[in-house]
Parts: C-alpha cells; structure tokens; sequence
C-alpha cells in the first residue's frame, strides 16, 4: 500500500488467512487500532503487535513466521534484499503468510486499490454508509493475468464483500462526485498497493 495505505483490506485478508489458524501478528502497523482489527474478524486474544519493530526488523520477522502463521507488515518496515530471502525460505518451511503494506521485494501477488466512491452522501452531506473500491490483482506465477474486482470496502454492513451496483443509487466520491464522475476518480486517483507474499 501506499503512505496511508489500505487498512481495511490489509484487514480482510488477514482476518480470512487466519480464520483457520486464529494466531496473527502486526509489524510496523501503527495505525492499527484493536476496533478495526476486531471488526475485521481478528482476534484480539490471540494477536500480537510490534508497533515498532526498529532496525531489526528481519530478525523480528523471522522469528514471528516461525511461530505465527498471519503476519501483517506496515509500509514503514524496510528489510534488505537478503534477508527477504531468508524470510521466503523461513516461510516456505513454516507455511506461515506475509501481507505487506507497501513495497515489498520478491512478492508474489500485488494488490492496487482504487477509490471509486463512498454511499451516503448526498449534495455535500448524509452519513457514510459504505466505501467502493475496484481491487486490481497482479503477480508471479499462477497470479500473473491481472484481475479486477469491485468491492465495499467497508460495505453498508460494515463487511467487504463484492458490490452489486445495481443496488447503489446514491454513491459519491470523498470530494462529494456523483457516480458519473466517478469513473474519473478512478483513472486519476491514488492507488495502493498490497502485496502478498508465501
């Protein structure tokens, strides 16, 4: 993800990856705060959070996918090109996953987030109901045809999930553009990336 990033579907993959094994951990995510990870699906008792993982960052890494299977790292986090390969070998043995915000090197699917706009608003005021996003994939290997997906990001019902646009009647964009322009927002707007690496 870019600076900002896309918190909530760093969230929602995390919360799905570790549906079956419970245990996650955050690196470098300062962001983070325990309502968002709980609304997500995370489990909070079973979490661990390094909010600053210092100069030692791949060490830290190293040691949480030995043991966790879910690690979540920030944008932030800056591992040299050799350690990254230490970390594909100790993940390929452990079978642990790594979601990184931001650049990472060697990742194997690439997420790109693209605002198309917010429900609920309407000329210049309501209550946000929902976000859209078209989700772009792309990567190595089996991920290497890019993919794209509309998405609620969070959806009316506070939960990502794929939109039907036939339902949306009164989406905006963040600067109040109608679902006309929104088409616009997405060709020019800021992108995120995600990677995904395991």
């Amino acid at each position: 993800m870019g600076a900002g990033g896309d918190l909530p579907l760093l969230l929602a993959l995390a919360a799905l990856a570790a549906a079956e094994s419970v245990a996650w951990a955050a690196v470098g995510v300062p962001e983070l705060g325990g309502l968002a990870a709980a609304q997500a699906g995370l489990d909070l008792a079973t979490g661990l959070v390094v909010s600053d993982p210092g100069p030692r960052a791949a060490q830290v890494l190293a040691v949480l996918l030995e043991s966790v299977p879910v690690v979540l790292v920030g944008a932030s986090v800056r591992v040299p090109e050799r350690a990254v390969r230490r970390l594909r070998a100790v993940m390929r043995r452990s079978g642990a996953v790594l979601l990184a915000a931001g650049r990472w090197p060697g990742a194997d699917v690439q997420l790109r987030v693209a605002p198309v706009g917010w429900t609920g608003v309407g000329r210049g005021h309501g209550l946000l109901r929902g976000r859209r996003v078209t989700v772009t994939a792309g990567g190595r290997g089996a991920a290497a045809a890019p993919r794209s997906a509309e998405l609620w990001l969070p959806g009316p019902d506070g939960l990502v999930g794929v939109t039907d646009v036939t339902d949306v009647t009164d989406v905006t964009d963040a600067a109040g553009v109608t679902e006309r322009g929104a088409a616009e927002a997405v060709r020019g707007g800021a992108r995120a990336d995600l990677r995904v690496v395991g």
